[in-house]
């Protein structure tokens, strides 16, 4: 008789899973790991042993494909994220075109497309766009999972995947069938389904400049940070100079890709692919607005934050240094004492007019770098200047266009200011650029709750309350209001525990 699988046996079909498929589970989801190795060695009748041993040395296919159903998620509906498919329908199709013509052919790529409501929402909305008859619209949908793509095949959906389209759209394109809804031919014959592993190096797949347009939404937060990387790499090979690929809300291209520029249009957040490639297939370095004007100077992911904090602090005390060189300065007498970490020090003390004092001392030329910015956008929402704390965001945001903190800050001061839809989408847009960043989804929740939306209070504080177990100290510290991290987590769980019982 077979026993249960060892931890050990849990964590090698768990590396196994990141090899084959790309997903990365941590430890909270080694039950669920280990109850479905338990449920493929069942329906294998093999052991724990020889089961992994074909995972890690033999070429297993089929049974990838059967975790890959078990493990990936498919929930979906037409026009999720309606605001995306407006901006394709108004920005990114005339464009295209313009820029495909006189070919009259367009290409995209639903990759990771579950049971096809995606790529035939594009299909839609290209058909409704474009008013060119001869114009080919080619969309190639691929995942995974075989039985969400039989049932994409099938283009017969529920009323619950249709619960966001138009009564028009739904007239249009759908025919009744008994308590379903059959996707009318024209689209149908639009979109061609296709099984594909992105985690694969495909070169069929990734054909260089052969899309113009990807939408790769909810896929890539679920990868390893190299899974996540490599993928992101090959949808840049594969996407015309010029072409656009649409991330899911919760996700964005920061720390994996400098290929795109972040564009902000109809309410969303998407992406375009820069000029012509090089001889490496990538495309050549250029001034990038949207993720930083002075090379080395934009804020990275907040594992990195201390050292950030360090850096900067030799960065303004290299400035303090050269102005000293030049001759001596009455009122730059502090300056080549200046550190961050200091300031974080006073911060910690709430001694907010020190702090300050420290910012007015530094050199002119230390008025261009992000930290520094950043640091006076917090001190001066910290001593309720809400004038110079926006100033210094717009200044900051001038310079790095994707600073989560900067965003997060016009949050709070416009929330202050009692702009609560401004500053939902200062909050949204803090976590587009950082979907790691706490503070912003424990606003999100709080507002929320005042609100009396329950739903959404519940999803946001059960995301920040997870973030800030993991947060930085020293974000902790700069957004929390004066709040330490248990302090936080407190909150954050109580206000959790009071939207779990309502409605």
């Amino acid at each position: 008789m077979r026993g249960p699988p060892s931890p050990c046996d849990v964590d090698r079909f768990r590396m196994a899973i990141l090899r084959h498929v790309g997903l990365q589970f941590d430890d909270s989801k080694l039950p669920l790991l280990k109850n479905l190795l338990l449920q493929r060695l069942g329906a294998l009748n093999t052991s724990s042993n020889s089961y992994l041993w074909k995972l890690e040395h033999e070429s297993v296919d089929e049974e990838i494909r059967a975790l890959a159903e078990q493990l990936t998620v498919n929930e979906t509906y037409f026009f999720r994220n309606m605001e995306q498919f407006d901006a394709l329908a108004r920005v990114v199709l005339p464009e295209r075109l313009q820029a495909r013509a006189p070919s009259n052919s367009l290409r995209f790529l639903s990759a990771g497309c579950a049971s096809g409501e995606e790529p035939y929402s594009i299909a839609i909305v290209a058909r409704e766009t474009i008013s060119n008859p001869a114009c080919e619209v080619l969309i190639r949908a691929v995942d995974l999972d075989p039985a969400a793509l039989n049932k994409a095949r099938r283009a017969r959906f529920s009323t619950w995947s249709l619960r966001e389209t138009s009564p028009e759209a739904k007239r249009l394109w759908f025919d009744p069938v008994g308590r379903e809804w059959l996707l009318k031919e024209p689209i149908r014959n639009a979109v061609r389904f296709e099984q594909r592993n992105l985690v694969a190096d495909d070169p069929e797949l990734w054909l260089p400049s052969g899309y113009d347009v990807v939408f790769c939404r909810n896929v890539v937060m679920y990868f390893s940070s190299a899974q996540a990387a490599a993928v992101i790499r090959r949808i840049a090979r594969s996407i015309s100079p010029g072409g656009y690929l649409f991330l899911g809300h919760a996700e964005t291209l920061r720390g994996l890709s400098d290929d795109f520029d972040l564009c902000n249009s109809h309410g969303t957040f998407y992406y375009k692919r820069k000029g012509r490639l090089d001889d490496s297939g990538r495309a050549p370095s250029t001034h990038d607005p949207y993720h930083s004007a002075q090379p080395g100077l934009a804020l990275p992911s907040s594992d990195e934050w201390i050292d950030v904090i360090r850096q900067a602090s030799e960065r303004v005390e290299g400035l303090a240094d050269s102005l000293g060189s030049a001759g001596p300065s009455p009122q730059r007498g502090c300056a080549a004492s200046w550190s961050l970490p200091r300031i974080l020090d006073l911060l910690h003390q709430e001694d907010f007019a020190q702090a300050f004092a420290y910012l007015e001392d530094l050199p002119p030329e230390a008025g261009q770098d992000l930290d520094v910015l950043l640091m006076r956008a917090v001190l001066a929402i910290h001593r309720g200047d809400h004038l110079a704390a926006d100033a210094a965001c717009h200044k900051l945001l001038d310079l790095d266009h994707a600073n989560a903190g900067a965003h997060f800050v016009q949050g709070l001061v416009l929330e202050d200011g009692g702009d609560r839809d401004g500053a939902v989408g200062r909050y949204k847009a803090a976590i587009y650029r950082d979907p790691n960043f706490a503070m912003p989804h424990l606003r999100l929740g709080l507002l929320a709750r005042s609100d009396g939306d329950w739903l959404s209070a519940r999803r946001e504080l059960s995301q920040a309350l997870i973030l800030l177990k993991q947060e930085d100290t020293s974000r902790v510290l700069l957004f929390g209001g004066g709040f330490d991290r248990k302090a936080l987590i407190r909150l954050c769980a109580s206000a959790l525990q009071e939207s779990a019982d309502r409605p």
